[in-house]
């Protein structure tokens, strides 16, 4: 039987993080348990509502947060609050599919549109690695608002 997974970021601002990822990977952030969010409402208002209901300090509000697939076919990914920098490269990363199923030209050029809407979110770019087939398709490294490495793929 496999097993799921999910993938877990240490981060200073979980809460940006969660927003930066959610909006990458059209992921959602989910509303506090028991509590419906409207369409349209901020799930993170209603996270600050709940916590301060049930006696969480406003300090602790952001120390984590979530992200989960709409569609309920990715992992969910967690943000847990470290207080400690990111001192090296990333062991592991996040490959986003930016381009399934595109080659050559027309699949880098949707690699730079969604490099570019992602810089736009506060991504930076690292490098292009440009197409050599058969062995290599071509990818875009970048980093997140927090500095840890991922491609678009």
């Amino acid at each position: 039987m496999s097993r799921t997974i999910q993938v877990t970021f240490d981060a200073h601002d979980p809460r940006a993080q969660s927003r930066f990822w959610a909006a990458a990977l059209g992921y959602t952030i989910p509303g506090p348990p028991g509590v419906e969010v409207p369409e349209g409402g901020d799930p993170l208002a209603a996270w600050d509502d709940f916590l301060t209901r049930i006696g969480v300090p406003e300090s602790e509000h952001n120390s984590r947060s979530a992200i989960e697939d709409p569609d309920g076919g990715g992992p969910r990914v967690f943000f847990q609050q470290v207080p400690e920098d990111k001192v090296a490269k990333n062991r592991v990363h996040l490959d986003v599919r930016a381009a399934p199923g595109l080659q050559a030209e027309e699949r880098m050029a949707a690699l730079e549109a969604e490099c570019e809407r992602l810089v736009g979110l506060g991504a930076r770019r690292l490098r292009r690695v440009e197409p050599q087939p058969p062995m290599e398709a071509g990818f875009i490294v970048m980093a997140d608002p927090e500095d840890n490495e991922f491609c678009l793929d």
